[in-house]
């Protein structure tokens, strides 16, 4: 099996083409999108509906918190300032899919989450290894779990389990196969495909090939400014378009 895990999407259609035809080209035999399939992005019901094409075709689709749209924004964030303007361009059954969406899902020796695994539906980060810590230490009571992934962070890490129980963070290289042997545990963070925020533009998502026991982060180029000038187009607040054509 080799699975390719993709997070935060954020309406952003062309990265997301991007990266599935990467996936393709590099023999992806399994998907998984770990939320934050809307927000932010001029794309959502064009995404919605791309990935409910590949959970019909067997993929695992997971829900975010930008995932339950609503008509009254409750906040004052960035995303809060998109969420009517998203709500206005889904179709009520494309609404429901999304409410309807799992937090969490396992696949063999693999969990999936957008954001942690001891609290997944309050959104925590992991952002340093206290947090992969907590995240990995909630599912100490199932032996099979090697491998976490998540998103919502917006950049690549990985994290795993050294001599002893102390975690340590690494920090990956694109298109490095790393070797995640599952006599460790591990947790990564595959970053953003619809937008990055570590200072490269390149849409973001990760592979993970079961029997040769690698994790591969990939970067994949993709026309972000075109994107970032129909952000513009639809009057979504600039410091969005602004984010996708910095990478920040």
């Amino acid at each position: 099996m080799r699975l390719a895990l993709l997070s935060d999407l954020h309406a952003n259609l062309p990265a997301l083409e991007a990266c599935l035809a990467d996936a393709h080209a590099r023999g992806a035999t399994h998907h998984a999108i770990l939320g934050d399939i809307v927000g932010y992005g001029p794309h959502p019901a064009q995404v919605v509906e791309r990935c409910r094409s590949l959970q019909e075709a067997g993929a695992i689709i997971l829900r975010g918190n930008h995932d339950q749209p609503t008509s009254s924004p409750t906040g004052h964030s960035w995303g809060d300032l998109t969420t009517a303007w998203t709500y206005q361009q889904l179709s009520e059954q494309q609404r429901d899919w999304l409410s309807s969406l799992p937090l969490t899902a396992t696949l063999q020796s693999i969990f999936l989450v957008h954001a942690t695994a001891e609290a997944p539906a309050k959104w925590h980060y992991v952002l340093d290894e206290l947090m992969a810590e907590r995240s990995l230490l909630a599912l100490s009571h199932d032996p099979e779990i090697r491998y976490v992934f998540g998103g919502h962070v917006h950049h690549q890490s990985l994290y795993y389990q050294g001599n002893g129980r102390r975690l340590m963070q690494f920090t990956p290289r694109a298109g490095v196969a790393i070797p995640v042997s599952p006599h460790r545990r591990w947790l990564a963070t595959v970053g953003s495909v619809g937008q990055p925020r570590d200072g490269d533009t390149r849409a973001n998502y990760a592979l993970l090939d079961v029997m040769a026991k690698t994790l591969t982060f990939h970067r994949i180029s993709y026309d972000h400014r075109r994107v970032a000038q129909e952000m513009r187009a639809f009057d979504l607040p600039e410091v969005l378009a602004d984010r996708l054509e910095r990478g920040r």
